[in-house]
């Protein structure tokens, strides 16, 4: 237990630095700005508890609230994506999934490794912009940059992963 919450912490630390120092100051297209620092959230290992899960997505969102001056909306977004994080991993792994891996293409596979990081953006991003746009005034551009920035999000999330991938003997 002590070496995953070493490794939650230095994924904390890592993905937020470099979120807050540069990808904060991305705007693509400008509109879309991608969110690196769900992909802790992606990465806790299965054996984290649910309340574990929520404690530290709250941590991470409230972190970057200070840093973006945006007022609880990330810490809010990524507590409820926190919530529906361990049942998002148990429709997409397999029943004889080992307790304490960690998600990865190996582990869950790579499609169902996509399917899991997605949902966890799309669910994330939206509440975020619903939080951010606070009404519905024009849902059609709050769609496109929901959309946007899924994508751009998930395409950054799998980059990163695909450079993460080790040896299949070092799945935890």
């Amino acid at each position: 237990m002590i070496k995953n919450l070493f490794k939650i912490l230095m994924y904390f630390v890592l993905y937020v630095s470099i979120q807050v120092l540069i990808i904060d100051k991305i705007h693509l297209f400008w509109v879309t700005t991608p969110f690196l620092y769900l992909y802790v959230i992606v990465k806790m290992p299965m054996n984290v508890t649910r309340s574990q899960v929520i404690a530290i997505s709250f941590l991470l969102g409230i972190v970057i609230d200070v840093f973006s001056n945006t007022l609880g909306m990330h810490a809010a977004a990524c507590t409820l994506t926190g919530m529906f994080r361990n049942q998002l991993i148990y429709v997409f792994a397999s029943k004889e999934m080992v307790e304490g891996v960690t998600p990865s293409y190996q582990t869950l596979g790579v499609s169902s490794f996509i399917g899991y990081v997605l949902s966890l953006i799309v669910l994330h991003h939206i509440a975020l912009f619903s939080i951010e746009s606070f009404s519905l005034f024009d849902p059609l551009f709050l769609l496109f940059r929901i959309l946007a920035c899924v994508i751009f999000t998930t395409l950054l999330v799998l980059i990163v992963e695909a450079f993460n991938i080790k040896g299949k003997g070092d799945e935890t």
